[in-house]
């Protein structure tokens, strides 16, 4: 019986990974439409607007894979054998195959094979003749790494990414031994000093794991993704919607300690100039980051030093040629991110009202165009300007990881990965291929979002990736691991499915889309152990317990928060439930501050934001007393209050001293791995960083630090507050790993 085109639907939705249905946070399940399908299916690329069109699209992707000799990519682990699945013509199984094996390091051998002697394991009868689907298993033991296989049968020539991964991400050899370990979690841009311009800086990281080493004794900082953004208030300041995931934020250069600041004349006069000195003070003084104002002073001072270096580049200086040897490794990656930059400081400044890539005339959108090769010639110094920084902070945050590993941080710097890339965004100009041009990606409805959330940006396209060979995505996990010891990928559900909108949909009517999950999973292993660093997976809101069995199996810390660690009947668990390979602490930078959660600050802001109605204000003010309580009922519990206490919410407005003390107890005395005390809650800061839902609403991604980092050492409530992690750390055994 032929099938429907409701079946003929579901079967293309199932091939490309779209969910028949999903559950929200409460339990409810939502059927994903049949309009939702056709939808997400079209932006894949998929003819679904009538029964033969969707017969004939199904028919053309069976062919194309049988098409295929070879798959583009093979993730496999570590073994004594190499195993393929070759798609050949059967009238071509009586010639022999000549297979050649190119290894990373550029070695190569070949081996011949017999076709007909392979077994066979599928069949297909296509175009007038029969192709067979024959195993292949040579015992050939490749090392870890990226592998290049060629098979060629008769005239007939494919090509292959052998990739080979281990069984498992690194593990600091004294965490499988049961060690644990505590840090610090720092916004990089919020951080005050005597000395910054108006925004944290590479120097204030000196200084920062100077404080860490000395008085908190942990063994990590962790920082927010210090990606590359616009710089540009209210919607292109958030480290987790980047202008690039492979390239960083030239506003954490510190301008000073660069050889070619020191040595411009120019720049050293201009810097002692009385205008200039009174931005940079008041840049300082500001409560929040005023990135445009920041960026533009660094940037003119920045090209001075790039003017002064330009004189060692024609000079072909050692400094020079270090250059050199970073642009040669960066490759084409940099230059398309560098064109970009340059592209878009001259669009906007031939026309102010040009701020995005879309508005460009139209052959600059494309960065193959002839236009744009001809622009990066014309204008060499601008690319070259925007290549120079990246070096220059690959420099200073290398400089920052060594200096942090010299000062006993065992694992140093401890980096984040964000899932979004912003769809405005270099890598989007760069890499448009990638993304799924007519979606959105998003999150079901939740407590904190009942109509779910719209994320506003392009999900990934997992056939081009896989067409890629996963270049692009190992070079992600790859360009984060550099210069630090741990890496958090920000939203670890990515790699195994993603909740996509279609265009022109409410959140609500979304559905979720599975990726390759074994194959990235294992990628991000492999990245791992050769960059050896310690992978944290952000697991938070709606697991499938397969992802974290899979995390678990691949050795990938889970990340566990105080204010979602419940038993089934809603009650907070004893900090002894809490898994050992797992990552715990009290917040994150969309979530209140344990001071604001008391004193319901975010609650209030939402409020004042415009983001809930008076009802939805008392109904979720109602449900913090009635939380307030069960934290408290756990924490008298477990004594870390003790019994001459008041034990009622009512008598707690706000993070008492006890209070804070306990919380702070609870969390160090969990079985888990790391421990990350948030800087705001160790403060007891009351605002959090970013309130989700919301722009110009709300000051986000901006809020600098109560505390310089000279107060931190000296200002004596600081000082307390130091001397209470740093107690906890050491009473509750989480001592610095050593090598």
């Amino acid at each position: 019986m032929p099938e429907s085109f409701e079946q003929l639907l579901d079967r293309a939705a199932s091939l490309f990974g779209i969910g028949s249905a999903y559950y929200d946070i409460w339990g409810r399940q939502h059927h994903t439409s049949t309009e939702a399908k056709q939808a997400i299916l079209r932006a894949l690329g998929v003819g679904v607007d009538s029964q033969e069109q969707l017969e004939q699209s199904l028919n053309e992707l069976e062919r194309q894979q049988w098409r295929r000799i070879l798959p583009p990519a093979v993730v496999a682990e570590e073994s004594a054998t190499l195993e393929l699945a070759l798609n050949l013509a059967a009238d071509a199984l009586g010639n022999r195959a000549r297979v050649t094996i190119r290894r990373e390091d550029g070695a190569t051998e070949q081996l011949d094979l017999n076709p007909w002697e392979l077994p066979q394991t599928a069949s297909i009868e296509m175009d007038g003749q029969t192709r067979v689907r024959v195993k292949a298993r040579l015992r050939v033991q490749l090392p870890l790494g990226y592998h290049e296989i060629k098979v060629s049968v008769s005239d007939a020539v494919a090509t292959t990414r052998y990739i080979v991964t281990p069984a498992r991400a690194y593990t600091p050899p004294q965490l499988g031994r049961g060690a644990r370990a505590a840090g610090i979690a720092v916004s990089l841009y919020g951080v005050r000093s005597a000395r910054n311009w108006g925004c944290g800086d590479f120097r204030d990281l000196h200084g920062l794991i100077d404080w860490v080493a000395d008085e908190v004794g942990a063994s990590f900082l962790a920082l927010n993704p210090l990606h590359a953004i616009h710089n540009r208030r209210p919607f292109n300041t958030s480290p987790y919607l980047p202008n690039s995931i492979y390239y960083q934020n030239f506003l954490y250069l510190d301008l000073e300690s660069m050889e070619d600041f020191r040595a411009c004349r120019r720049a050293q006069t201009l810097r002692q100039a009385p205008e200039i000195a009174a931005e940079i003070e008041a840049l300082r003084a500001t409560p929040f980051v005023e990135y445009e104002r920041v960026s533009g002073l660094k940037l003119r001072f920045l090209k001075m030093a790039f003017v002064q270096f330009l004189r060692e580049w024609r000079k072909d200086s050692p400094r020079a040629r270090e250059f050199r040897t970073f642009l040669c490794r960066e490759g084409n990656l940099l230059e398309l991110f560098a064109t970009y930059c340059a592209l878009d400081e001259w669009m906007h400044r031939r026309d102010p009202e040009v701020w995005l890539w879309t508005q460009w005339p139209e052959p600059f959108q494309n960065p193959e165009s002839v236009e744009v090769q001809e622009f990066r010639k014309k204008h060499w110094r601008s690319v070259l300007f925007y290549q120079y920084l990246q070096w220059q902070i690959d420099r200073q945050l290398g400089a920052a990881q060594e200096y942090a590993r010299n000062r006993g941080l065992s694992i140093g710097l401890y980096h984040d990965l964000a899932l979004a890339t912003d769809r405005f965004g270099s890598d989007l100009w760069a890499h448009r291929p990638f993304y799924v041009d007519g979606c959105r990606v998003g999150s079901p409805p939740d407590d904190f979002s009942p109509k779910g959330q719209d994320w506003a940006f392009p999900p990934p396209n997992a056939v081009r990736h896989r067409e890629n060979g996963y270049c692009l995505f190992a070079e992600s996990i790859r360009k984060n691991c550099r210069h630090g010891g741990a890496l958090r990928i920000d939203h670890v559900m990515r790699l195994f499915r993603l909740f996509w909108i279609p265009d022109e949909f409410e959140a609500t009517d979304g559905a979720y889309v599975r990726e390759l999950n074994e194959d990235l999973v294992r990628i991000l292993a492999l990245e791992s152990v050769r960059n050896r660093v310690l992978i944290v997976g952000e697991d938070l809101g709606t697991v499938e317990p397969s992802v974290r069995e899979t995390l678990s199996r691949l050795g990938i810390l889970s990340y566990r928060l105080f204010y979602f660690e419940k038993d089934g009947n809603g009650a907070f668990r004893h900090n002894s439930a809490y898994p050992s390979q797992a990552l715990v602490s009290s917040t994150t930078h969309d979530l209140p501050t344990l001071a604001g959660f008391w004193m319901g600050a975010d609650i209030d802001a939402r409020r004042d934001a415009g983001l809930i109605d008076d009802a939805a204000f008392s109904s979720q003010t109602e449900n913090r007393r009635q939380e307030k309580q069960k934290m408290l009922d756990v924490l008298f519990e477990q004594r870390y209050l003790h019994s001459g206490l008041p034990r009622r919410a009512e008598d707690y407005p706000e993070l008492t001293g006890d209070l804070h003390h306990a919380v702070m107890g609870f969390l160090a005395e969990t079985p888990s791995q790391l421990l990350a005390i948030n800087h705001e809650d160790l403060t007891k800061e009351p605002h959090q960083q970013n309130l989700p839902g919301s722009t110009w609403q709300y000051p986000n991604w901006g809020r600098k630090m109560r505390f310089t980092i000279e107060e931190l050492r000296h200002h004596h409530e600081a000082r307390a507050y130091t001397a209470m992690a740093a107690n906890w750390i050491r009473q509750s055994g989480r001592r610095n790993l050593t090598e």
